[in-house]
């Protein structure tokens, strides 16, 4: 009996019949596509591949920004997580494949493959609006602004399993149900109950998200493209730590040679957070959209969408066009915080610190913004009642003027406290006591790295905890920075100063020979031996206070830390100086760029010989260009000086220049000659 080919065909199920088989392996040809990846090169993948990624709910990654708003600060930094979810999907084959090739005795199958580079594929699938900003940041604050219930505690790891599900109902993607769970699990990084999977291979759940150590190719793909992303150069070969891995007591180890390469990755995960994922300026956008956010909460109803699958597909980084876009009386107070990004008008970071990693519950709980206004209303009305106040005496001087109205407007709900923990990937521990090595002539053997066996120049400390404080009214820049100092003088106690003898005894001028060696860092060894002048460091030389961002209680009145006054554009008109008066003239309106700037803490930086004063209005007697460098330009030949906060022709306010009879002299009392009119 003759059987068509298409009844032949039909039968898809039947693999014996060697027109089927055949028009399988076809089909799966036909449906490899390949990719032009800038991390990894041209990357082939298959059908099961390409089958996910064709759908909704990874089409919806393109929208989400890898690194949230560090775009605002890197204009490189604009890949999503849709680039990073392919490349995860690709380290996770090449690992699992080598260990099958490797190690054939594992007993690794198609079906393990299949499921492992899925399981990279989707793994963050769960990712909400600029990435780590919405699960890090907006949903504790709407948790906490009761939005949402307090007690669940979601992470953008459940909402990828729940995508994950909602896709499996919605497309026929050909997974069996046991293999569901099993991916599932493989993303959780975890075999328990919750998922019935006790029954699979230990090791597996290494590859995707390592419960143990944290080296995972997630890690692998996010560090090496983020740091392209930027412009810098990571000195971790994928490569080879892929072709290093091995099984050995059903987890996976690496060869010894390779522990540096370990241990640079771990450092450059630290690296990473510290200079990019927590940059000062990203950290305050950040805080301005979860402020937008929170403030269209009631009319938009944005974080309760976390729980339904369906309006979860739509919530991308759109969210905030969605919201400029509207006409909607209800988001006026988040439209205009969102014009205040537009406009670079942002947050402002009054102060930082890096303290020990034991510090942070001290920090977290005496640390708060009701607190530091606490405190800074309280030093601040002993200082409008012509009291001597304890706060910062070193830069404060009788020309601030700070009004019982600016006591009165500045409020908690002004001030952030930021307490963020910096480490190597496994809190305040050395992330290479948590990996094993195996030798090159015992590759079944693995063993816990010895001191002696990495490098004697390991820090000591693998943690540190960064406090930032932020104020969202540059006004309030130096009321807050005094309140918060006060603060954190009475709450942390200043250690005793020591010092550390690395030359040995002096008694006999021989040094010691130590039975035990020492471990010294840089850090550590500068906490124990920093001594702080008086002044250097704020009051009472503590060296919890940064000697690198004193400003007066008024500084942040009457112009911004960082631009000239007036309107907030490039070349805006101001009125010109009279060189040959020393006066302004009102008539000659010429536009100054923002370089011409009185000297500012950002500026400073480029001009070392010039010191920052409290006071930030410019001394009309000098012109532009000597107000930029600093220099009076009523001085001459050896009389030239450059202004300081004690230099006798540095001009600190307006009222002395006052007092002076409205402009500056050199002292002795000699009238310098004018300047020629240029």
């Amino acid at each position: 009996m003759f059987i068509h080919k298409r009844d032949q065909l039909s039968k898809m199920g039947d693999t014996s019949n060697p027109i089927v088989a055949s028009h399988q392996r076809a089909r799966k040809v036909n449906n490899m596509r390949s990719i032009a990846d800038n991390v990894h090169g041209y990357v082939t993948m298959g059908p099961h591949v390409w089958s996910v990624v064709d759908t909704k709910h990874f089409q919806r990654l393109r929208h989400l920004k890898q690194l949230g708003v560090s775009y605002y600060v890197w204009p490189g930094a604009c890949h999503n997580r849709f680039e990073h979810s392919l490349g995860v999907a690709y380290l996770a084959r090449q690992m699992v494949v080598h260990l099958k090739s490797a190690q054939p005795e594992l007993d690794i199958t198609d079906r393990d493959v299949r499921c492992v580079e899925l399981a990279g594929l989707c793994h963050d699938l769960g990712h909400g609006p600029w990435s780590h900003v919405w699960d890090g940041t907006y949903i504790p604050r709407a948790s906490e602004a009761g939005f949402l219930p307090k007690d669940k505690g979601w992470q953008h790891e459940d909402a990828s399993l729940m995508m994950f599900d909602d896709m499996m109902k919605q497309y026929d993607l050909d997974i069996p149900p046991d293999e569901v769970q099993f991916i599932k699990a493989l993303i959780a990084g975890e075999s328990g109950e919750k998922f019935r999977c006790s029954d699979e291979k230990p090791f597996l759940f290494e590859i995707v998200a390592n419960k143990r150590n944290g080296i995972d190719v997630d890690k692998f793909d996010y560090i090496a493209r983020d740091a392209r992303a930027i412009g810098d150069n990571q000195n971790v070969s994928l490569t080879r730590l892929i072709s290093s891995a091995r099984v050995i007591d059903q987890q996976i180890c690496y060869d010894i040679k390779d522990a540096n390469q370990i241990y640079e990755l771990c450092y450059t995960r630290f690296s990473m957070h510290k200079r990019i994922y927590n940059h000062k300026t990203a950290k305050a956008i950040e805080h301005m959209l979860v402020d937008a956010m929170l403030a269209a909460e009631p009319y938009l109803k944005i974080a309760e969408q976390i729980y339904d699958p369906k309006r979860y597909l739509g919530l991308t980084d759109d969210i905030r066009t969605e919201i400029q876009r509207s006409q909607a009386p209800e988001l006026r107070d988040a439209q205009r915080i969102l014009e205040r990004i537009q406009n670079r008008d942002l947050y402002r970071c009054v102060d930082y610190k890096v303290f020990d990693w034991e510090h942070r519950e001290l920090l977290e709980e005496n640390i708060t913004p009701e607190g530091i206004v606490a405190e800074a209303k309280r030093g601040c009305t002993i200082r409008v009642g012509k009291s001597t106040s304890p706060l910062d005496p070193e830069v404060d001087d009788e020309g601030d003027a700070i009004t019982p109205e600016d006591i009165e407007d500045l409020t908690p709900e002004k001030v952030i406290v930021k307490v963020i923990p910096m480490h190597y990937g496994m809190k305040d521990k050395s992330p290479l006591d948590f990996v094993k090595f195996y030798p090159k002539n015992r590759p079944n053997k693995c063993f816990h790295a010895q001191r002696g066996d990495l490098s004697l120049l390991m820090p000591a400390n693998f943690a540190e905890i960064l406090l930032r404080v932020y104020t969202k009214e540059v006004r309030f820049f130096g009321i807050v920075q005094a309140g918060y100092r006060s603060l954190l003088a009475r709450v942390v106690k200043v250690p005793e100063p020591t010092s550390i003898d690395i030359q040995g005894s002096e008694s006999d001028g021989i040094p010691e020979r130590p039975c035990t060696p020492r471990t010294f860092s840089r850090v550590s060894s500068f906490n124990k031996s920093f001594t702080a002048g008086p002044g250097d460091s704020g009051e009472n030389g503590s060296p919890f206070l940064n000697q690198f961002t004193t400003v007066s209680r008024s500084y942040g009145k009457s112009l911004s830390p960082t631009k000239i006054p007036g309107p907030r554009t490039l070349g805006a008109p101001t009125a010109d100086l009279d060189l040959e008066s020393g006066q302004m003239d009102d008539d000659k309106v010429v536009a100054h760029p923002p370089l011409l700037a009185p000297t500012s803490p950002t500026r400073a930086r480029h001009r070392p010989n010039v010191a920052v004063t409290a006071s930030t209005s410019a001394d009309y007697n000098n012109s532009p260009r000597d107000i930029a460098r600093g220099v009076d330009s009523q001085s001459h030949g050896n009389d030239t000086t450059v202004a300081s906060d004690t230099s006798p022709t540095g001009s600190r306010s307006s009222k002395r220049l006052r007092e002076r009879g409205g402009h500056s002299e050199p002292e002795g009392g000699n009238t310098p000659n004018k300047r020629k009119k240029l």
